[in-house]
C-alpha cells in the first residue's frame, strides 16, 4: 500500500510492519496507539521504526491512517480519568466538608 507520511512516499506492507516490530519492546502508551502482534504500541514509536524520520516530522494521524488501512487495530489517546467529587471525601469526612460548603461544627 502506498502512503505519503511527512511528504515522503511509503510502500507499506502489513507483513513488513509485523517483521519490523517483532522484537520492539512498546513503550508506555500516553497517547493514540496501534496493536500489533497482541501488543500495543505508541503510534509515534511505530511510525519512526518503519520510516527511520524523527518523530516531529509526522503526525500521529498519518501513522493512524496508515496503520488503519492495513487492518491493524488503532485506538485514540486514553481519555483521562477524573474521579468525581463526592469520592474525593475521606470515609470519615462529612459531606458538608466539600469545598464551597459550611463546616459543620459538633
Amino acid at each position: 500500500m502506498r502512503c505519503i507520511i511527512a511528504g515522503f512516499p511509503f510502500d507499506l506492507m502489513k507483513s513488513e510492519v509485523l517483521d519490523k516490530m517483532q522484537g520492539v519492546k512498546p513503550e508506555p502508551v500516553t497517547g493514540e496507539c496501534v496493536i500489533i502482534s497482541r501488543r500495543t504500541y505508541p503510534v509515534k514509536q511505530v511510525g519512526q521504526i518503519l520510516t527511520r524520520q524523527d518523530r516531529r516530522d509526522f503526525t500521529a494521524e498519518q501513522i493512524t491512517r496508515a496503520m488503519t488501512r492495513l487492518g491493524f487495530t488503532c485506538r485514540p489517546a486514553p481519555a483521562a480519568v477524573v474521579p468525581p467529587a463526592a469520592s474525593a471525601l475521606g470515609p470519615d469526612e462529612p459531606e458538608a466538608a466539600m469545598p464551597g460548603s459550611q463546616p459543620v461544627y459538633s
